[in-house]
């Protein structure tokens, strides 16, 4: 207790310490770029088809049906309790991908990461509540940073061990067995935040006294809670502009949401995991060196992101659309690798620079309460894609039509958004004084830019 304790006064260098590990070691998964190939080979042996518009449909309904409900409750609970949950599942995950036996496991394992994926807003807003205003932005580059490092030091591991030791896909998700059940530990260790962000402590509920506010279900409380998550709409959304970044947000993230979700069944599809090398781990590793790459260039670029920011949704969303029909349409397997690259830088960058327009002009509650609402927006497009184009029980397409539809739905966005930007960008520069406006405006905070999640 005592190495614990001298820790924990170091004030917010703990907290960020331990969360940064955990991480670290909850995003490290070796076998996650080879899930596809574990599934439909000898241990679990299911179908391309029941995977492709079965399976992974249930994990993107299950998502949404817990997403809202965990969104509140991580406030609720003060976060802490979230997050061991989300690294208890994530052991669970694994023991199910070792052990269980038969589709009925698999359909169970679907539903247990859509809690895992929804608990990730716990990770994010957890480390607001514990450190001071002062210390976000260093602490949340470390948490960035940990994560990304976690993630490609995890598909790097993979890529090694299967290429090199011809390690069995039993044992890349035993060792990631192991490995998150460190994620799990360490997330015992995190303090527990005296405060929420909605649900505050009994000294921040106005007009109750010491004794009625206390605990966490008192009804000023909730009544509390209810208005400032109001509030908090009201201003989130009174923007136009925000508007529209959170439109983008929602609409890309549903299509980037499905074409990472089925890439590695294209994958398979163009060269089949039973007879040729695969390579899937080192094509994550390589966009998550890309990923960083282009977010830390975002930060240093001087933009005036009001006039262009529009025009530049649209021009990098064209972009993704044409990464996207080369993953779908080609026949080499490298081709579709290079477009999932570029797919992928281009999401990278542009919802690291939406991200930051958000979060720079709202406070920490609006930043927290829209985060929230355009994860769950991007989630209901997704779910509406997969129903409708996936599904077998509607139009069940094959994986090829699926990225042809993909692509189309990407083309959308840009269409739509170059249209817009274009729009903008002639409004501003014929009005009489927007040569004095484009001088005047400088990008704030800029260096926040490259520590922001992507």
């Amino acid at each position: 207790m005592g190495f614990r304790t001298t820790l924990q006064s170091a004030g917010w260098v703990f907290p960020t310490a331990v969360l940064s590990l955990y991480g670290f070691f909850a995003n490290c998964r070796p076998a996650e770029p080879f899930l596809t190939p574990y599934l439909i080979g000898p241990y679990k042996n299911i179908s391309e088809e029941v995977v492709t518009n079965y399976l992974f449909p249930i994990w993107t309904y299950s998502y949404l049906a817990v997403l809202f409900p965990v969104f509140l409750l991580t406030d609720f609970l003060r976060y802490k309790p979230v997050i061991v949950v989300q690294g208890l599942f994530l052991v669970t995950n694994y023991v199910l991908l070792c052990f269980a036996p038969g589709l009925a496991a698999m359909t169970f394992l679907q539903f247990n990461y859509a809690v895992v994926t929804s608990c990730e807003v716990a990770y994010f807003s957890y480390i607001y509540s514990v450190i001071p205003p002062e210390r976000y932005q260093q602490a949340t580059g470390y948490l960035r940073g940990a994560m990304l490092t976690g993630y490609t030091t995890g598909a790097t591991l993979g890529q090694l061990l299967v290429s090199l030791t011809g390690l069995d896909y039993f044992y890349l998700n035993a060792i990631t067995l192991g490995i998150v059940s460190v994620s799990f530990l360490i997330s015992i260790w995190l303090p527990m935040p005296k405060r929420g962000v909605f649900f505050t402590g009994e000294q921040d509920v106005p007009g109750q006294s010491a004794r009625s506010g206390r605990g966490w279900c008192s009804l000023g409380n909730v009544d509390y809670a209810s208005r400032l998550l109001w509030r908090s709409f009201r201003e989130s959304y009174s923007s136009k502009q925000l508007v529209y970044w959170s439109l983008w947000w929602a609409l890309a993230t549903a299509g980037y949401g499905q074409v990472f979700n089925y890439v590695q069944l294209m994958w398979d599809h163009i060269e089949p995991s039973s007879t040729s090398s695969v390579y899937n781990g080192g094509v994550e590793a390589v966009c998550a060196v890309v990923g960083a790459a282009t977010a830390f260039c975002a930060g240093h670029v001087k933009v005036t992101w009001d006039v262009w920011g529009e025009l530049s949704l649209g021009a990098f969303s064209a972009v993704g659309s044409g990464a996207v029909f080369l993953i779908g349409l080609t026949g080499n397997i490298w081709a579709s690798y290079a477009g999932y690259v570029i797919f992928k830088a281009c999401y990278m960058l542009l919802i690291t620079i939406t991200t930051f327009q958000i979060a720079s002009n709202l406070s920490i509650a609006c930043y927290a309460l829209t985060f929230g609402i355009n994860t769950f927006v991007a989630l209901l497009l997704q779910t509406t894609l997969t129903a409708i184009v996936v599904d077998e029980s509607a139009l069940g397409q094959d994986i090829v039509t699926q990225f042809i539809i993909y692509g189309c739905y990407y083309a959308a966005i840009s269409v739509i958004f170059l249209i817009r930007g274009m729009y903008t960008a002639f409004t501003h520069h014929h009005r009489p004084d927007s040569a004095t406006e484009q001088k005047q405006k400088q990008q704030p905070n800029v260096k926040e830019l490259s520590s922001v999640q992507f």
